[in-house]
């Protein structure tokens, strides 16, 4: 038998009639709708806290503190050299904003630090807030030059 518009219906078992709650005895869902009698979730407007545990002491609360986290931690954005490599050519100019607009990395107001991971070929003006000593070497062995330019924290007080 063809399929048609006139012969489309749902697989069997798949649909299913929509529950009618406090519409009397007869539904099954009546006089209470399903909510049981009295207590907090029978009423109308409840509305559960986030962890509420029911008076219980929330799990959140029960579990113990642990270390702390320093609110004046540097943020870095690091890159590696093996990056730079593969997505700049030979005798191109490296800033925080040129790596930001390739995609590089996320945000360019953050301070910039250059890893040394990985080899570099190409010789290339690097200019970053900060190089680790490796990175500086391999770049200035490649036969490029890297500038350490201010950082952004510091600029911006």
């Amino acid at each position: 038998m063809a399929l048609s518009l006139n012969n489309l219906h749902p697989a069997p078992g798949s649909t299913h009639k929509k529950k009618r709650v406090g519409r009397g005895p007869g539904s099954g869902l009546g006089k209470t709708a399903g909510k049981g009698h009295k207590g907090q979730k029978s009423r109308s407007g409840y509305s559960s806290k986030r962890g509420f545990e029911g008076g219980q002491m929330p799990l959140q609360r029960r579990l113990p503190k642990r270390g702390f986290t320093n609110i004046f931690k540097k943020a870095w954005i690091e890159i590696s050299l093996a990056k730079i490599e593969a997505n700049f050519n030979a005798g191109d100019v490296v800033t925080p904003e040129i790596l930001h607009d390739r995609g590089l990395i996320k945000k360019a107001k953050h301070d910039l630090v250059i890893l040394g991971n990985g080899d570099i070929t190409k010789s290339l003006t690097i200019s970053s807030h900060r190089f680790t000593k490796t990175a500086k070497d391999k770049i200035e062995k490649a036969g490029g030059t890297a500038t350490v330019i201010e950082k952004y924290a510091e600029a911006a007080a």
